[in-house]
């Protein structure tokens, strides 16, 4: 594990680049994440689907996976590619600081 500063803060990273404590999270260090994922700013739309993420993470202890957001209504699958494009779970969950979703590569 890697820690760096972020927003201010050290956070510890693990070796895939995403938050190993969700706890230390952010909408700062969100934002920072989102601009090194390429999203340069975080709409009010980003940020509700990013709370998402973090309300599974706490219900069931993984972020959700494209099929369960695309099944839950929160957003359509094509707004989510366009929202946090090039694999958007991945972007989101690492944005959400949480770990890598399950079935991400």
């Amino acid at each position: 594990m890697a820690s760096r500063e972020i927003a201010g803060v050290t956070v510890e990273f693990d070796d895939d680049n995403f938050m190993a404590d969700h706890t230390a999270w952010n909408e700062a260090i969100a934002a920072e994440l989102a601009n090194e994922e390429g999203i340069e700013t975080l709409t009010d739309r980003h940020i509700e689907i990013v709370q998402y993420f973090r309300n599974e993470f706490e219900s069931i202890g993984t972020a959700p996976s494209i099929r369960k957001l695309n099944k839950s209504g929160v957003v359509p699958t094509k707004e989510l590619y366009q929202l946090f494009p090039g694999g958007p779970a991945k972007k989101a969950a690492r944005i959400a600081g949480l770990k890598k979703p399950q079935g991400c590569v």
